[in-house]
């Protein structure tokens, strides 16, 4: 299988599923019935097409015109759900926006809120408490990962500035900012002084 057409009936799988299990967002589904909006990802450069109708199809390739374009990074999605980011995203070139605005937003909306219950889809196969210990278990697991390795790069740093000296240590780079702002501030009298005595000559 081709890997595009794997990819869109993955997303197209995944977000019907998360719709069908959540009835607020059939709700929204139901919103953009008939509508057309075309996604460009920067990160990958590929263009995604949602159809809207009793669900989402999400097509590779598309001849017509969609309702709403929208060019992003997947980051700036959940920034649409409010108008007034919209602006600033367009003036920050984080957004290429055409069409309906409202449709972008209520778009942004269902994506950011299509969301899985990991711990109910376990439910389905294990039972209520195997998921619930599972989810709990890979939460402590993932939160003591990212302990050490707070811990490992806080040590690797306290080793580079004060064993290995390769870099400055934090008082040292601000001592040195001091002493910067103390000679753009001397500069900037002596030039004054200098300004004074151009002018009386």
């Amino acid at each position: 299988m081709p890997f595009e057409p794997l990819v869109t009936a993955v997303i197209e799988t995944t977000l019907n599923t998360l719709i069908q299990d959540e009835p607020e967002l059939g709700r929204r589904l139901a919103r953009l019935k008939g509508q057309v909006i075309q996604v460009h990802l920067k990160e990958v450069s590929k263009t995604l097409t949602f159809v809207f109708s009793q669900q989402i199809d999400v097509l590779a390739h598309y001849e017509g015109e969609p309702d709403c374009y929208l060019s992003l990074n997947l980051s700036v999605l959940p920034e649409l759900r409010e108008h007034a980011n919209i602006t600033k995203l367009i003036k920050q070139d984080k957004l290429v926006l055409e069409g309906d605005i409202q449709l972008a937003q209520k778009f942004s909306q269902l994506m950011t809120d299509c969301k899985p219950d990991v711990e109910e889809w376990l439910s389905r196969v294990t039972g209520d408490v195997v998921a619930h210990s599972l989810v709990k278990g890979a939460t402590n697991f993932g939160q003591f990962v990212k302990s050490q390795a707070t811990k490992h790069q806080n040590h690797l740093g306290q080793v580079i500035t004060e064993e290995w000296k390769l870099a400055p240590a934090p008082l040292e780079v601000a001592y040195f900012c001091d002493q910067v702002d103390d000679v753009k501030s001397q500069a900037a009298r002596i030039e004054a002084k200098l300004n004074q005595l151009m002018e009386r000559v």
